[in-house]
């Protein structure tokens, strides 16, 4: 059996080489993915950065921290306290202590375009000492109107456009702008951009103590800490740190940030596994299945020739084994090499941190290879006991004519994923509409479409055929006919070429069409919801408005002015789950001028000290219920629900007063023209304050353009790299399979040679039925897509937000022109090989 099944092997070469192909080609995706997957689990160790040189350091804690009846939990706080006077003042008795105070700044040179320049932390001189901080050039600040910058080499060449001793710069900090002098340089550091001032200036511009570096023995500082905090703190919900050794790293600017930007990687690279290993399974077991119900006849054959069933299985197992074995090894290989570039790619396009690299783990080169020999087994399985059960009277009849008929085993788990992929949808629109939004949600869906679209090919293959060919058909020539009978009777082979674009047009018009429309409807929300003419926001997520610009705002006559704070509020749920909730505190009156919020219950209008608006979400949702809830700063209060506002895109969040958010600064002021005002007088003076305070006027449009993008580039990078390998190895093995479809039809070709057909005549006829089959492929992907959007334009209508489908039809037309091409090539190049033999020699030949 081993010397017959080696002899089948090398007969069919191309057969087998196309199964070796793609197998070796799937497990290297998933050994690549997984490879840079298992890499995101575990951040490099990072010591004290900012205060490495600091002996103590004493800072009001950032943590929240709730005792529950299944252990504390924590969450990050939004707006930590200052240290306190009394505190600073009796750790100043035990040695020397340095006040940090860290305060946003953004500056450019004086001359340069306008605008907020490059964002900073703004910090006293002499904390330096306590920090990596050291002159490379010039000298410390001595007196108001100088500052030290962090520079890295290069831009402290003149030449190169940086910034040097001696030069002017305009230097924006919470009390405005201002030109000032830059009389030294330190070395740039990755943590966080600084300027420092002089001591007194630093503290007139942020008079609360962030932190306090203390020159003393730890457990003295414990005891006067503890002893300061009985009297200072007590009842404030908000602690006393002492950071000693690695702990110092907690005061560290965004300590947090190597974890936080490995669980976007993650979330990124779990994705793409995800995709890539159900298109590597689903194109081999396709694959794998065609190569056998190639191989009907020979079957047949030995059936006849008297082998049982059970050797015919065996065989196909064997070549299996033969196949899968080397081709996964292979692939983990092309795992291992190819999992370094991809590492690479995600630094250099910014996907991944600058340090993110491929580690030392083996066990995604494991699971690869085993995966890729599992789904080889089962991609012979069903088709290797169906060609066992054959009657050897049969065979012959059987292997030359697909029926078309499918088992019923088939037809029961075909049913079955359609049912799943459905009534996953519609579950989700009764009871929650916003998981159709969630990535993991319209990711999964249309995976079960298309698995249960390629189950029912046998039995949709034939009417899209005769669909997609009901014209060319009825041109002259016999090229139209050919074609729709060739591929509407060969089933299995127009559904195994079909697999690929399928999968290709489903996931690109599902992902794509999906992310568009999501950020058209979060673009539509934000613009029905904002009724200002002018939008300013502080740049980056930690910025502040200069104060005399919102003053300035707020006495422009005619203009109606909202300032607002970005804070947070956390509510412990069902007594065991902390959860934090963004939201910005605002005064109710000036909202009401430039805002429309989705209010489903209550008013916006009753929001006072005692009160907060929710949304939907929350497990508390009724006007009128006392809520317990922390704030930012950790205190905890009771505050009373007056309005709850609908769930909308999930950007609806929370709305607390001024009070409520103390340590916020303001970081968005919106601006209305009230009826009957000078719209160009309110403009005119709305950008002369900008101008004067160095800070970025926008009109709502613009806002929402900067703020909402149709497509960012860090979703355009994740949706590169999501499709970008998936659809690569589907349009190789479309390639790889078409080669293989054709080469096993050269006694076709022979035939049709031996009858008149010209050589140009067969090879277009080989062209048109791979268009054919692109058709029938995009047909199907479409449906898949199209059920998946109508999903989620009804999920949107359930969650009020008007906002219509974008699909996007560029990138389809683009995927399937490119799948047609390479159908063409892929077909008429092994037809072109063939044809250079004598027809007289291929004649009959089928095995």
């Amino acid at each position: 059996m081993l010397r017959l099944t080696l002899q089948g092997m090398r007969a069919r070469w191309v057969t087998f080489t196309g199964s070796f192909v793609a197998l070796a080609l799937g497990v290297g995706l998933i050994a690549a993915t997984g490879l840079a997957l298992a890499a995101t689990f575990q951040a490099p160790h990072r010591g004290p950065e900012r205060f490495a040189a600091a002996p103590v350091v004493v800072r009001a804690t950032d943590t929240l921290r709730v005792s529950t009846p299944i252990g504390e939990r924590t969450q990050r706080l939004a707006d930590p306290r200052a240290v306190p006077a009394e505190v600073a003042a009796e750790l100043a008795r035990l040695g020397r202590t340095i006040e940090d105070r860290t305060f946003p700044v953004s500056y450019a040179s004086v001359g340069g375009e306008d605008g907020e320049g490059a964002a900073a932390a703004g910090h006293p001189w002499s904390v330096a000492a306590a920090t990596p901080y050291r002159l490379t050039d010039g000298r410390a600040p001595r007196a108001p109107g100088e500052v030290v910058v962090a520079a890295a080499a290069r831009e402290r060449d003149r030449s190169g456009g940086g910034v040097a001793v001696g030069d002017r710069v305009r230097v924006v900090t919470p009390a405005g702008a201002d030109s000032r002098t830059v009389v030294g340089t330190v070395a740039a550091t990755d943590f966080e951009s600084a300027v420092f001032f002089t001591d007194a200036e630093a503290a007139q511009l942020s008079p609360r103590i962030d932190a306090l570096v203390v020159h003393a023995d730890p457990a003295a500082v414990r005891k006067a800490v503890q002893n300061a905090v009985q009297n200072a703190v007590r009842g404030s919900g908000s602690g006393i740190d002492v950071l000693t050794g690695d702990e110092r790293r907690r005061a560290d600017p965004d300590p947090d940030r190597d974890s936080e930007a490995l669980v976007a990687v993650n979330a990124l690279l779990g994705t793409a596994a995800g995709i890539t290993c159900f298109v590597s399974v689903f194109v081999v077991a396709s694959t794998f299945a065609f190569a056998v119900a190639q191989r009907r006849r020979e079957f047949g054959l030995l059936r006849t020739a008297g082998a049982t069933a059970r050797q015919i299985r065996r065989t196909v197992f064997a070549e299996a084994v033969l196949v899968a074995v080397p081709a996964s090894a292979a692939g983990c290989l092309l795992g291992a090499v190819g999992a370094p570039p991809l590492a690479a790619w995600m630094v250099d396009s910014g996907v991944a941190p600058s340090w993110f690299a491929i580690g030392d783990q083996t066990w995604p080169l494991h699971t690869a290879f085993w995966t890729g020999l599992c789904v080889a087994m089962a991609g012979v399985l069903t088709s290797s006991w169906r060609a066992g059960r054959i009657k050897p009277t049969e065979a012959l009849r059987e292997a030359a004519l697909d029926n078309g008929t499918m088992p019923p085993s088939r037809w029961l788990l075909g049913a079955l994923l359609l049912l799943a992929g459905l009534g996953l949808l519609v579950w989700s629109l009764a009871t929650d509409p916003g998981e159709a939004l969630k990535r993991k949600t319209y990711i999964t869906r249309p995976m079960l479409l298309i698995v249960g679209f390629a189950l029912y090919a046998p039995v949709l293959v034939p009417p899209l055929v005769r669909l997609v060919t009901w014209l060319p058909a009825r041109l002259p020539g016999a090229t139209g006919l050919l074609a729709r009978e060739n591929a509407a009777t060969g089933v299995r082979r127009t559904a195994a070429v079909a697999a690929p674009v399928l999968i290709t047009v489903a996931l690109a018009a599902s992902l794509l069409g999906t992310t568009a429309t999501i950020n058209e409807a979060k673009a539509n929300e934000a613009a029905a919801q904002t009724t200002a003419d002018y939008v300013v926001a502080a740049p980056g997520d930690k910025g502040a408005l200069p104060a005399p610009f919102v003053t300035r705002a707020r006495s422009i006559p005619g203009a109606a002015v909202s300032a607002s704070r970005s804070t947070a509020v956390t509510v412990l749920e069902e007594g065991v789950a902390l959860v934090r909730s963004e939201a910005r505190a605002v005064d109710p009156a000036a909202l009401a001028a430039v805002s429309r919020l989705p209010v489903a219950s209550g008013r916006v209008a009753d929001l006072d000290d005692g009160g907060i608006v929710v949304n939907e979400e929350w497990l508390t949702r009724t006007v009128g219920q006392r809520v317990r809830v922390w704030l930012g700063d950790g205190r905890e209060v009771t505050l009373r629900i007056v309005a709850v506002l609908r769930t909308g895109t999930g950007g609806n969040g929370v709305y607390v007063t001024p009070r409520n958010a103390p340590g916020a600064p303001v970081d968005r002021v919106d601006v209305a023209v009230r009826d009957g005002a000078d719209a160009s007088a309110v403009d005119a003076a709305l950008r002369e304050a900008g101008t004067a305070t160095r800070t970025t006027v926008l009109t709502k449009d613009e806002w929402l353009a900067r703020s909402h993008p149709r497509s960012s580039e860090s979703t355009r990078l994740g949706l590169l790299l999501i499709l970008g390998i998936a659809l690569l190895y589907t349009g190789i093995a479309l390639a790889n399979t078409l080669v293989m479809a054709t080469s096993d039809r050269v006694g076709d070709l022979a035939v049709l040679r031996l009858t008149g057909a010209t050589k140009p005549q067969v090879l277009r006829l080989v062209a048109a039925e791979a268009l054919v089959v692109v058709a029938v492929g995009s047909l199907l992907g479409a449906a898949v897509a199209g059920l998946n959007l109508l999903g989620l334009r009804g999920a949107l209508a359930l969650l009020s937000v008007r906002s219509p489908l974008v699909v996007p039809w560029g990138g389809l037309a683009a995927m399937v022109a490119a799948s047609a091409v390479l159908a063409v090539v892929a077909a008429v190049v092994p037809a072109l090989t063939a044809l250079r033999t004598r027809p007289v020699e291929h004649a009959g030949t089928r095995e």
